[in-house]
């Protein structure tokens, strides 16, 4: 905004305009003049980007009284002070009636105007303020990360350590991790905490009105535009703007973003006015940006104007750790909402979901935990009572709990001295095993490599595995299910690749087209020793 606010003084006296106009402008405010009512409605409705307005009741053609009604067609938000040097208690009540913030006789007396202006400016102000904080914290808890695991500490340490200043930040991470926890926490922690906080969901924003909710309209510039409206810049002046899915917005929007990200200066759509704002930016995306920018759906200068700090907030199946403090948090959560008895995780049924990769990360969880509680209404939940889902993926056994029944001719895969390798059990490859877990599923435990099989487990066909270096050995004489035979490959298709590279597990990556962060948990799951 301009100076302190802009007014527009609507009234046929010259007199009274000019001392309106010089009082208000010694307070630090700029004044606009109309000497009617038309004059002044055509100002609003032409883009004028009045805060306060001085209405004169008395006055040529329209009425102050009719011209109030229409400001308020055109801008509901606006404050109107009316004023009169011949109203009555009548006039007053229905001047409050149709909106007027406040009532002042004439002759008009300085303190009385400056504190007018002072509370209606106020008053406007308080109640953007609550329109933006009942769109964007109706029904949130408090925020918080919760977490305990060395991805969340450092996360946690580096929202610490940028939420006091004003620097933009760009977090980045999949869908469903808790980017719009971050972003909300680092606003809490902010020297803004006590100003709004505006979310917009630019992929959720049809193209053609992004700029209006972004910058906001006026009366008439556009089909459907029948009263003026201000934009999330607007309304989160002095506080914090989040834009999530930045990387959904078009490249037009981008442009215009990027100015005005520079400026903090901007229009109305259809408005002539310039608005001056004070915002700090938090942007979010789940996409690879600088992939986008490569493939020519990202501008490169905003993408570098908006990572002033970034951060990354890391899958669930990073922090697997986690998982249990997560459920207690979400357990306590529904229970106070009510209609979900609390219930009791077993460890083994822990040791299941920790294992298995949580596709839509916590947000997944969250909504499996609602479940759970629905399903068991109180009830402890083990690992028999699981979705079938988890188990079909995990096939991980605990006590109590049996395996999905196999043939009879089962081998468990030849490994590495020491380790156990997990394609014949259909565990995922970066779950993590260990001697007990193979006892408590019932299955032998794999030989060492070199040592005697089981009794009365059959050995390999002799020569069936030699001719083809990719076949795993250790095959079993009998059927497999396509997912442990596939797991089996990859196994040993990836202990023959780390031979071929010398042991170097980044030319490894490279090679078979993975980051080094899943290879490495593959190569740990199924035993592979990096030489």
């Amino acid at each position: 905004m301009t100076a302190l606010g802009n007014v527009l003084v609507i009234d046929d006296e010259d007199g009274i305009r000019f001392s309106l106009k010089g009082i208000l402008e010694d307070e630090g405010f700029a004044v606009t003049e109309a000497d009617n009512g038309e004059a002044g409605l055509e100002l609003l409705e032409g883009g004028d980007s009045a805060d306060l307005v001085f209405l004169d009741i008395w006055l040529p053609g329209l009425d102050g009284l009719a011209v109030l009604e229409r400001m308020k067609q055109v801008r509901p938000d606006l404050p109107v002070v009316m004023i009169s040097g011949h109203g009555t208690i009548e006039t007053a009540v229905a001047a409050l009636k149709k909106g007027a913030f406040d009532f002042i006789e004439k002759p008009l007396s300085l303190e009385k105007v400056v504190l007018a202006a002072q509370k209606a400016l106020e008053f406007a102000q308080l109640k953007r303020e609550n329109l933006a904080l009942r769109q964007t914290l109706a029904g949130q808890a408090e925020v918080h990360l919760t977490g305990e695991s060395p991805a969340m500490r450092e996360l946690k340490e580096q929202i610490g350590q940028v939420a006091p200043t004003d620097a933009w930040v760009l977090i980045t991470g999949e869908n469903g991790t808790g980017k719009e926890i971050a972003a909300r926490l680092l606003h809490a922690q902010s020297r803004r905490a006590g100003q709004p906080l505006v979310a917009v969901n630019c992929a959720a924003i049809p193209e053609e009105l992004i700029e209006s909710e972004l910058f906001g309209h006026e009366r008439g510039a556009f089909t459907g535009a029948d009263r003026a409206q201000m934009g999330k810049f607007e309304l989160a002046d002095k506080g914090t703007l989040f834009l999530d899915e930045i990387g959904d917005m078009s490249l037009k929007t981008q442009a215009k973003i990027l100015r005005i990200l520079q400026e903090q200066r901007f229009e109305h759509v259809g408005g002539r006015k310039t608005i001056e704002v004070d915002v700090r930016v938090i942007a979010a995306t789940n996409k690879d940006l600088p992939a986008e920018i490569r493939a020519g759906n990202f501008r490169e200068d905003l993408y570098y104007r908006l990572k002033v700090f970034p951060l990354a907030v890391p899958p669930l199946r990073e922090r697997a750790a986690d998982i249990p403090l997560l459920i207690e948090d979400f357990i306590g959560q529904l229970a106070r909402r009510g209609g979900c008895k609390s219930a009791r995780f077993t460890p083994e049924a822990l040791a299941v979901l920790a294992a298995y990769r949580w596709p839509g990360n916590v947000r997944e969880l969250k909504n499996f935990v609602e479940r759970m509680l629905i399903i068991m209404n109180g009830r402890d939940v083990t690992p028999d009572k699981l979705p079938r889902e988890i188990l079909a993926e995990c096939r991980v056994s605990a006590e109590g709990f049996a395996p999905a029944a196999r043939p009879a001719q089962t081998v468990v895969p030849v490994a590495p001295a020491g380790t156990f390798a997990p394609p014949s059990t259909g565990l995922p490859p970066d779950a993590g095993y260990s001697a007990p877990a193979y006892a408590a599923s019932g299955l032998a435990a794999p030989a060492a490599a070199g040592a005697p099989q089981s009794p009365g487990v059959p050995a390999p066909p002799a020569g069936g595995c030699e001719d083809d270096p990719l076949i795993p050995e250790s095959f079993p004489a009998g059927p497999l299910d396509l997912k442990e035979a596939r797991a089996a490959f990859e196994a040993k298709f990836l202990e023959a690749k780390l031979h071929e590279c010398g042991g170097n597990v980044s030319r490894l990556a490279e090679v078979v087209g993975l980051d080094r962060s899943s290879l490495y948990r593959k190569l740990k799951g199924y035993g592979i020793m990096a030489e």
